[in-house]
């Protein structure tokens, strides 16, 4: 793989090539070219063959690409290739949601933990996972050995729990809380804010 710096947006695209990929090898396609791939995902060929480059050379001129060869480097990249458990805080029903997704991903990124605040909801289980008590959640993460957390909690709660993961040594978070965190520079943050993504809809609408 080239040591260069590689943009966000290249990252965020190669999940949408994956995903792409799999639906092709689910109906038995061998190969696929970037024209092909364009066409379906939207995108300038000359892009998606830009964007491949980065890691490697993996289409053969005139042929195109192995699509199970392409699915097995792209998860390489993505690091799918190894386990990587996941943590949730906040089992409402945001969280409860994800839970349930969680049985039909094939990846092996998972949530193996799922932590709440209200006593009421201790012991409630999710998808065959048990609601834990936030006091548990230093020991649990550290255990499991958790690299990303998950939060869908209110927004005066968010910063305390990404203060908490960063506490337990998670590396990455996916915040569904409307609340911009701030964790130390070495943990990297994706915010997922439903609201900021409707309001900014609203602005295609005739």
């Amino acid at each position: 793989m080239k040591t260069i710096k590689i943009s966000e947006a290249v990252v965020r695209r190669l999940p949408i090539y994956l995903r792409f990929l799999n639906e092709l090898s689910k109906k038995n396609v061998q190969t696929v070219s970037s024209q092909d791939l364009g066409v379906k995902l939207d995108l300038n060929p000359a892009q998606i063959r830009k964007d491949l480059a980065y890691f490697g050379e993996f289409g053969k001129k005139g042929i195109g690409y192995d699509v199970d060869y392409l699915i097995e480097k792209i998860r390489q990249i993505l690091k799918l290739d190894k386990v990587i458990p996941v943590a949730l805080v906040g089992a409402g029903n945001l969280g409860r949601a994800l839970c349930n997704y969680n049985a039909y991903l094939k990846d092996n990124m998972k949530i193996v933990a799922v932590f709440d605040a209200q006593e009421n909801k201790i012991g409630e289980s999710i998808n065959n996972l048990k609601v834990k008590p936030m006091s548990e959640l230093n020991e649990v993460i550290q255990e499991a050995k958790v690299r990303i957390g998950i939060i869908t909690v209110p927004a005066a709660e968010a910063q305390q729990v990404a203060d908490r993961f960063v506490e337990s040594g998670v590396e990455a978070i996916l915040n569904f809380a409307p609340l911009i965190i701030k964790v130390p520079s070495e943990v990297r943050v994706h915010h997922a804010d439903f609201t900021t993504e409707l309001q900014s809809l609203a602005y295609y609408l005739d």
